[in-house]
């Protein structure tokens, strides 16, 4: 228990690539050898939503959304070069740096190697991808880099708020130029559904606690009972969803890898052009590596969420984003190396941060 609580993320976070291989390795044996079972849960649909993957992603998104506190938007006007960095990186440049990745590689690279009509629902699970960035595992890679815990958490909340704008247009217009015909009204409910709903809940939930308990003890107490709980539920949604894809997987076990590859180089791109944009604009440490990790991760939940509900479980686009889940942890991790050792980049001080020193003056007057 120590050594995790050194290293800021938990048994199940810490292995989740080496779960989630053995999530697709369960999954395809199911749909290979019991196709019952997909066959069962496909048959609990309302407009193109599975019911018991949303009952799932439910169970992963709201323990996350508990942990953002909005009322630290009020402090935006005080710091915010760092907010503009993860704003424009993660609205203004990475679903489109993503698209653009992605076709190159499907369409060109991978050209003999993967057929027109798989390569237009890979790119559209990319697309996804890149357009959802991470609003809850940021806290552990922020946690990992020595990261200021309260500008984190105004990073990933106004995040959050900026989804539920800019999320559906941009997906619907970059999937419309990959020839992709996507229905407002399912991206709608989707959004809603994946989105609204834990958000509101978490928001609920977080202000009830607080008032009932006090802060010390939500934090301390109530919110470390949802630790595994995310990926308890993550990994049962993609046993499901692994269940659905064994076809696809078993003809195409190639593809996995294909995929992996403009992801990763995505990641790696976009993390680079917020932490050298933090450097140049002479940002600390302790708000640069949390910018750059906010970027380069993906809200998954979210993006393997809307696949399924436009796509179908057993769709190539769904496919594309577990991928993302499965690359994520390995090259996070890298990142988080990478951040620790060129700490040296940014100006000393990371502790006296205009956010960590208001936020005790703040407790203090409390």
């Amino acid at each position: 228990m120590k050594k995790e609580q050194s290293t800021g993320i938990g048994f199940f976070a810490k292995y989740l690539t080496l779960w989630v291989a053995i999530c697709m390795v369960v999954g395809v044996l199911i749909g290979k050898f019991i196709p019952a079972i997909p066959a069962f849960f496909g048959k609990f649909e309302y407009a193109n939503v599975s019911i018991p993957t949303a009952i799932l992603i439910w169970v992963m998104i709201y323990p996350m959304m508990m942990k953002v506190d909005f009322q630290s938007i009020k402090d935006v006007r005080k710091n915010p070069k760092g907010l503009y960095v993860t704003w424009v990186t993660n609205w203004l440049i990475k679903p489109f740096t993503m698209f653009g990745i992605a076709s190159f590689f499907f369409y060109v690279v991978f050209q003999g190697l993967i057929p027109s009509d798989l390569a237009k629902e890979y790119l559209a699970g990319a697309v996804l991808l890149g357009a959802a960035p991470c609003t809850a595992m940021v806290f552990v890679w922020s946690q990992l880099t020595k990261g200021n815990p309260a500008y984190t958490v105004v990073q990933v909340a106004t995040n959050d708020l900026i989804i539920l704008i800019a999320f559906i247009p941009i997906v619907k217009f970059l999937l419309g130029v990959s020839d992709v015909s996507v229905p407002w009204d399912t991206l709608i409910l989707s959004v809603v559904l994946f989105v609204v709903i834990p958000l509101t809940g978490g928001i609920v939930t977080r202000m009830w606690m607080t008032k009932k308990k006090g802060l010390q003890y939500f934090e301390q107490q109530f919110l470390p009972k949802f630790d595994n709980v995310t990926t308890i539920g993550l990994l049962l949604m993609l046993v499901l969803l692994f269940s659905f894809q064994g076809e696809v997987i078993l003809n195409n076990p190639l593809h996995i890898i294909l995929i992996a590859v403009p992801l990763t180089i995505q990641t790696f791109l976009i993390f680079f052009i917020s932490y050298l944009t933090s450097k140049i604009l002479k940002l600390k440490h302790s708000i640069a590596a949390p910018a750059g990790m906010i970027g380069a991760s993906n809200f998954f939940e979210l993006s393997v969420a809307v696949a399924i509900a436009l796509f179908g479980m057993d769709s190539p686009a769904a496919l594309a984003t577990t991928v993302g889940v499965l690359t994520e942890v390995p090259i996070m991790l890298l990142l988080v190396k990478i951040a620790n050792n060129t700490n040296h980049w940014f100006p000393e001080l990371d502790v006296t941060s205009v956010y960590a020193t208001q936020l005790k003056n703040e407790k203090n007057n409390n």
